[in-house]
């Protein structure tokens, strides 16, 4: 019978003769996880305000309706009431949409600005990887041609 060959001692070989240098993998994991974070931040922070700004428009709109469905001496009253929250709420909505483009505008510019920063230091981190790596393979490439 034949003897099937040792896989992982072959594969320790292989990558023994190009040692690798773990701390830039830990420093790419680390360096992800604080841009994780940062992002994480910038999408709970507008969520939050989106969330007062719901919950305004909300309130805005029952004190609206309650004002609206009081009881009125004239039939015309309650038509005049009703044009008046429609009015109202118009205007409301607008104020509000403005207000949730403001969030997102300020969401847009926090992400630019976070990716921008990842990025300059991912190339700071890529040319010291790329240099340690390249000097390492030069310092095991001299060894056998030593013996």
């Amino acid at each position: 019978m034949t003897k099937t060959p040792d896989m992982t001692a072959m594969f320790k070989d292989v990558l023994g003769a190009f040692p690798m240098d773990n701390s830039a993998m830990q420093d790419a994991f680390k360096s992800t996880a604080t841009l994780n974070e940062k992002l994480s931040s910038v999408a709970f922070d507008a969520a939050d305000k989106s969330a007062d700004i719901s919950s305004a428009w909300t309130k805005d709109t029952l004190t609206r309706l309650t004002a609206m469905t009081s009881a009125k001496n004239e039939p015309t009253d309650y038509a005049k009431a009703m044009t008046e929250f429609a009015s109202a709420s118009a205007e409301a909505a607008a104020e509000h949409m403005a207000a949730f483009a403001e969030v997102a505008k300020k969401v847009q510019m926090d992400t630019v600005e976070l990716m921008m920063a990842a990025g300059k230091d991912i190339k700071a981190d890529a040319t010291t990887a790329t240099t340690k790596a390249a000097e390492t393979v030069q310092t095991a490439a001299q060894k056998p041609a030593a013996k």
